[in-house]
């Protein structure tokens, strides 16, 4: 019987790695009622909560977890954590109950574990996005931020480039990504300087910071992006329809947007060359695929007016 219980914890752990969690949950519930002070069940299923948004199933395992072994920083972290989405999605009224709860077990995590990077970029978001009136303050996220850096450079300078972009300082944060780049150069730090020029209308610069991530790293989805600036600013149209026949080409559901936007960015593209049937046969096979696609009907519209 041990043997077996065994087996089948390792085959929920499996399926929980997997994010099979509609099989991993049934069995680590079976496994907590013969053991419940079983901490890891505790944690799997406070985790599973969590991806499922169910917040308040979660704070209740972690906070059980946190009772248990007060001095655990991982355990703090999930419940600052926890507690921090629930207040998101309540009124911001009843938000203001949690904020206490919420400072107290972050800090404890990262006073507990001076290494452990999710606490301070935790922090680094609740102190920069709470209102100063009730205890955000750009001073205690930096000071978070300097120690990310101290942790990983890569992430002090992301960090940075955080806070000063949501405090609409964007040629600080143009800056700090372009540090990150220079240090890291992952597809992330790319994206972060790529996503801060088109929110500040610099679709060229977007464009060739993606494609500098492309050339570098590969990956099918930067075609997508670059089709999508080029369609959305009427950008080097050429290249655009390019990566995107690219993207279709390559493409696998691991890209993660359907090929149907790539049909309705490349109808965009013909569109803004004037180019009116052969957008209206990309639009047309975008609403085959989703007949309710309300954006490709739009632009249906548009092109039909040509």
């Amino acid at each position: 019987m041990f043997a077996v219980a065994q087996y089948n914890y390792q085959q929920a752990e499996d399926y929980f790695e997997q994010e099979d969690f509609s099989k991993a949950k049934p069995i680590f519930e079976s496994f907590l009622k013969q053991y419940p002070k079983d901490k890891k069940t505790r944690e799997y299923l406070g985790d599973i909560a969590g991806y499922g948004k169910d917040w308040d199933t979660a704070i209740a395992y972690y906070e059980s977890l946190v009772k248990s072994e007060a001095d655990n920083a991982n355990y703090h972290f999930k419940y600052g954590g926890a507690l921090g989405m629930k207040a998101l999605s309540v009124s911001r009224i009843r938000a203001v109950s949690y904020i206490s709860d919420i400072k107290h077990h972050l800090e404890r995590a990262a006073a507990l574990d001076s290494r452990h990077i999710e606490t301070r970029w935790a922090l680094v978001e609740f102190y920069i996005q709470l209102p100063g009136i009730i205890g955000g303050s750009e001073n205690k996220a930096i000071a978070y931020a300097y120690e990310l850096g101290k942790i990983s450079k890569v992430d002090g300078y992301l960090a940075n480039g955080y806070i000063a972009e949501y405090s609409d300082r964007p040629k600080d944060a143009e800056r700090f990504y372009k540090k990150a780049i220079e240090i890291g150069g992952s597809p992330h730090t790319y994206e972060k300087l790529s996503n801060l020029y088109e929110k500040n209308k610099q679709p060229k610069e977007a464009i060739e910071t993606t494609s500098q991530s492309l050339k570098k790293h590969k990956r099918n989805q930067l075609n997508y992006q670059i089709g999508k600036i080029s369609a959305q600013y009427n950008l080097e149209p050429e290249y655009g329809i390019e990566c995107l026949s690219q993207y279709l080409a390559n493409y696998s559901i691991k890209d993660g947007v359907p090929k149907d936007w790539a049909y309705y960015r490349l109808a965009q593209i013909y569109k803004n060359l004037g180019k009116k049937e052969i957008a209206l046969t990309w639009i047309n096979k975008a609403l085959l695929g989703e007949a309710d696609f309300k954006e490709a009907q739009k632009e249906k519209s548009l092109i039909l007016a040509l």
